[in-house]
């Protein structure tokens, strides 16, 4: 760690802008150090905090109440949504599809925080790839579980591409990629009821689920929104 206590992992030029991982030690926490992700120069995500990643992880798989599932995870991030459903009994493999190929470049080389533990992981599968691209056309193959944690929200997705994932027809295409009882799970910064609307249209059983949890960082409670639709 650098005397300014940031140490710069990577710095990529992407298509959705520059990416960078970094590692700092927190002023508001002396001694405490964490894996950050900025894109564009906007923060991205952290290892501060990781409560709704894996709970998202989590809750799909109480919903579902299966065995030997099969999920599907839309974006690596730092890892803890994919980490979370491979430290489940009833989850049999994992792959996770991840637009960004960089993103797989660093755990691959060891630079965040769950590097040693997914690299050893024997039924996770890595694929480059677009994960709206592939739900948004028909299945070679299904899953029990589908968990998407890309965009900051359905109204404020990465990049300036525009698509049918969050409307009731693309959500009615990516479902033939679930099995039956099969759980489709969405992460997000922030409420919508539009897309809650448009998951009841699709989907017989909805849950719209808060995850509150308090950032010392700012000092005050943040609340980020699980949604689930069941096949």
């Amino acid at each position: 760690m650098s005397p300014l206590k940031l140490e710069i992992l990577a710095y990529e030029e992407t298509s959705l802008g520059p990416l960078c991982l970094r590692r700092r030690e927190l002023q508001a926490e002396p001694g405490t150090v964490v894996t950050e992700v900025t894109l564009n120069h906007e923060f991205l995500m952290s290892s501060y905090n990781t409560d709704s990643e894996r709970a998202i992880s989590n809750r799909a798989v109480e919903i579902h109440g299966g065995r030997q599932l099969k999920a599907l995870v839309g974006g690596f991030g730092l890892g803890y949504t994919a980490w979370e459903l491979l430290q489940r009994d009833g989850v049999a493999s994992v792959e996770v599809v991840e637009y960004l190929p960089q993103v797989l470049e660093w755990l691959r080389d060891g630079l965040i925080p769950l590097s040693t533990e997914l690299n050893a992981a024997e039924h996770l599968r890595l694929t480059p790839g677009d994960v709206y691209q592939r739900l948004l056309s028909e299945p070679e193959e299904t899953f029990d579980l589908i968990v998407i944690d890309v965009d900051h929200s359905p109204g404020d997705q990465l990049g300036e591409v525009e698509h049918e994932f969050y409307t009731a027809k693309g959500l009615a295409t990516a479902k033939l990629h679930l099995a039956d009882g099969g759980v489709l799970a969405v992460w997000s910064y922030a409420e919508s009821s539009t897309f809650s609307d448009a998951l009841r249209e699709t989907f017989d059983t909805v849950h719209v689920e808060p995850i509150r949890t308090f950032n010392a960082l700012v000092n005050d409670e943040q609340t980020d929104w699980l949604f689930f639709g069941v096949k």
